[in-house]
């Protein structure tokens, strides 16, 4: 994996769709320090404590008596998504309240598709670099050693 060089300042926005880690470097590019500006987390039960009703069925056409199930809903994987989004707005009012010039993003694939969806164009603007891996459960300083070398 590529080392990302982060500047001073610069954040790290490190998440899945359960918590979200905000990070500060300040250090320098060569030798970063993170710093923890923000923590969010939030229980997501699994799917089948959040939903239990029976999947529904659908008919082909009035003249017809075929039928067939319709998938149910994941509700694990919606809270996933809206979290996903209520950090996307977390990181866009700590980017503007810290004036931050360069952003660097570490989730998972799915977590990272929908941050680029919901994610407003400023941010978007200072993005330096992306990583598709879930860090979430490791120590800043090991966080640290993986983007920043």
């Amino acid at each position: 994996m590529n080392k990302i060089s982060v500047p001073h300042d610069g954040l790290v926005f490190v998440g899945d769709g359960r918590k979200a880690l905000f990070l500060r470097n300040e250090g320098d590019e060569k030798f970063a320090n993170f710093v923890t500006v923000n923590v969010m987390a939030e229980e997501n039960a699994y799917s089948h404590e959040q939903g239990v009703d029976r999947p529904g069925r659908v008919y082909q056409s009035a003249l017809s008596a075929a039928r067939s199930a319709v998938e149910t809903t994941d509700w694990h994987d919606v809270e996933e998504i809206r979290f996903a989004q209520r950090a996307a707005a977390a990181l866009e009012i700590v980017v503007r309240e810290r004036s931050a010039t360069a952003v660097v993003i570490a989730a998972p694939a799915r977590t990272l598709a929908e941050l680029r969806r919901v994610l407003n164009a400023n941010v978007k603007a200072k993005i330096i670099g992306e990583i598709d891996k879930d860090f979430t459960k490791m120590p800043v300083w090991e966080i640290e050693r993986h983007i920043s070398g």
